[in-house]
């Protein structure tokens, strides 16, 4: 069995995996497990009120999990950076993202990957996927396998090694609200 196929394996079960994604290495599971995705947090010490974000496929998957998207977030900036390094808070259907993925709230924040792996991750397993990147809250984000804390590393049930595709996290905007608010600069400059 191939590695990737390992790591589809896992995540189809409820598992949590490290994973190469078109930014930083990123630490998840399926977005609609979330006795996995608690898992994550824990993992991580990840406080409980900071959600987390949310890595698709396609669009198409992105409708199934949000409320209608504002043309003006398609035009102006999914249409622009997608699929990459930026990823975007709106409103989501609560009915199919648990409570702890949001932090409670009512939105979620979403990207789609171009990274290759990623991408057959997710379309393998059938569902988003939960990727937070793969540190201990606070500590400093892996872009390289070697970075990876093996401590972290111990704590989940599979790592795929692979090539991330940047250096820097994705940049997170909140369009929830108007006006729209950056919320983490990153890989992408937006001038808003």
């Amino acid at each position: 069995m191939n590695t990737t196929q390992k790591a589809i394996d896992v995540l189809k079960n409820g598992g949590v995996v490290i994973f190469p994604t078109d930014t930083v290495y990123g630490i998840g599971c399926r977005l609609d497990n979330e006795e996995a995705v608690k898992r994550v947090f824990e993992i991580r010490n990840r406080p409980q009120e900071k959600a987390v974000l949310a890595v698709v496929g396609s669009i198409s998957q992105t409708e199934e999990y949000l409320q209608p998207i504002p043309d003006d977030v398609r035009s102006k900036l999914i249409q622009k950076y997608w699929p990459g390094p930026l990823t975007i808070i709106l409103p989501c259907k609560t009915e199919k993202v648990p409570s702890v993925a949001r932090a409670g709230g009512n939105t979620l924040a979403v990207r789609q990957t171009n990274h290759p792996v990623l991408v057959q991750l997710i379309q393998e397993v059938g569902v988003p996927l939960v990727a937070p990147s793969a540190n201990f809250a606070g500590e400093k984000t892996p872009t390289h396998f070697n970075e990876l804390d093996p401590k972290l590393c111990s704590l989940v049930d599979y790592v795929l090694e692979g090539d991330c595709g940047g250096n820097k996290p994705s940049t997170i905007i909140d369009c929830s609200a108007t006006p729209w608010k950056i919320v983490r600069e990153g890989a992408v400059h937006i001038e808003l």
